[in-house]
């Protein structure tokens, strides 16, 4: 039975530990490049509700970073930093990868670049992303900046004292202080979920009320949240509390909780083998009762928990890969289906998602 103690870090890195320490490596660290027709620009922003007492430190507003990936013209701009060095030595500590130089994530090369200009155009449609707990948002950046690259803008969110590492404007760096609080049990994995929930909600009123950097504009007509981990459990119980969200998806997360009441909108449980039938995790099983629209319920042979982050690729080149499928063919799959997840119910067009695909063999349709 798979159970909440998943979500720890500890849980989490033993995918990172599968190979000899002495293979570890630090060299030519980089992201699979993007897929799509656009040039990917990001910003980060800044966003503090002040209605809203932070739930881990309550004496302080609520505040977040976000990053906006986004179709971009032109040429320039700054290569965009996977991490600083101070949150690379944060994060593999908070994955137990210590085998790996301290700053090794500060050298991944990314794709997305600063300091350029949204493409001229339409208003978007918005993806929200949110990492697994303790992951940070940069855990997210190739899907990400894939997802850019074929025409989308995607915000992808910092749960701030949830995260190894999240730096702020002012230089203050927020560890994960959650992961200090006790050990995983319902009633805190319910919070965190409630808290995520509120975070995306508050990021939605930001980028649809406001005027964006860069030029960037957003549908509010055409909203989707992917999570991975718990971040996949905060899509399906934002979508229950904010219906600007028209579909989600949980990239192998347990719901904790599960869904207690019927979602009418369009869901994907994108998960490793461990997530197929029968009964392997038993919240997978009660949610899909209560996935009353448009659903699918998917598995990919060959992968981890961590195959559908950055670390899949990531954790491979670095001699310390999480699962038995190569991690370009992970990140393959894992942006190829939420892509076409979006594109289905964003844009209303392309098949990939109407049953198994003989191209993509390791991709498992459960229901």
């Amino acid at each position: 039975m798979r159970t909440l103690a998943l979500l720890t870090a500890a849980a989490m890195t033993a995918g990172l530990a599968l190979a000899a320490p002495s293979q570890a490596r630090a060299t030519g660290l980089a992201l699979p490049a993007p897929t799509g027709a656009y040039r990917v620009g990001v910003t980060d922003l800044h966003l503090v509700d002040q209605d809203r007492a932070d739930p881990w430190v309550p004496e302080r507003r609520r505040e977040l970073m976000v990053s906006l990936w986004f179709p971009a013209t032109g040429r320039g701009g700054a290569a965009d930093p996977y991490t600083t060095p101070a949150e690379s030595r944060l994060i593999l500590e908070q994955l137990r990868a210590t085998t790996v130089p301290p700053e090794a994530l500060s050298t991944v090369r990314t794709f997305a670049r600063t300091g350029i200009r949204a493409l001229p155009g339409p208003s978007r449609p918005l993806v929200v992303l949110s990492p697994g707990f303790s992951y940070p948002r940069t855990s997210l950046t190739a899907l990400a900046e894939d997802l850019a690259s074929r025409g989308y803008v995607v915000a992808g969110i910092d749960h701030t004292y949830e995260a190894a590492a999240i730096t702020f404007p002012d230089g203050r760096i927020t560890t994960c202080l959650v992961c200090t609080l006790s050990k995983p049990n319902p009633v805190l994995s319910a919070q965190i979920t409630s808290g995520r929930a509120a975070d995306t909600s508050f990021v939605l009123d930001e980028l649809t009320r406001h005027r964006l950097p860069s030029g960037i504009r957003v549908d509010a007509t055409r909203i989707a949240m992917a999570g991975h981990s718990i971040g996949g459990t905060s899509a399906a119980e934002t979508m229950l509390r904010d219906r600007r969200i028209d579909a989600g998806i949980n990239m192998d997360g347990t719901f904790a909780p599960p869904l207690a009441r019927p979602l009418h909108r369009p869901f994907l449980m994108l998960g490793a083998e461990v997530h197929g039938r029968p009964g392997a995790d038993p919240t997978w099983d009660t949610t899909w009762q209560h996935l009353t629209g448009w659903r699918r319920w998917l598995t990919v042979t060959g992968t981890t928990h961590a195959s559908f982050t950055d670390y899949a690729t990531i954790g491979e080149q670095a001699g310390l890969p999480v699962q038995p499928l190569s991690g370009d063919r992970c990140a393959d799959l894992t942006r190829t289906y939420v892509a076409a997840f979006m594109d289905r119910h964003l844009r209303h067009r392309g098949t990939l998602l109407a049953g198994p695909s003989p191209e993509n063999p390791e991709v498992v349709f459960q229901a």
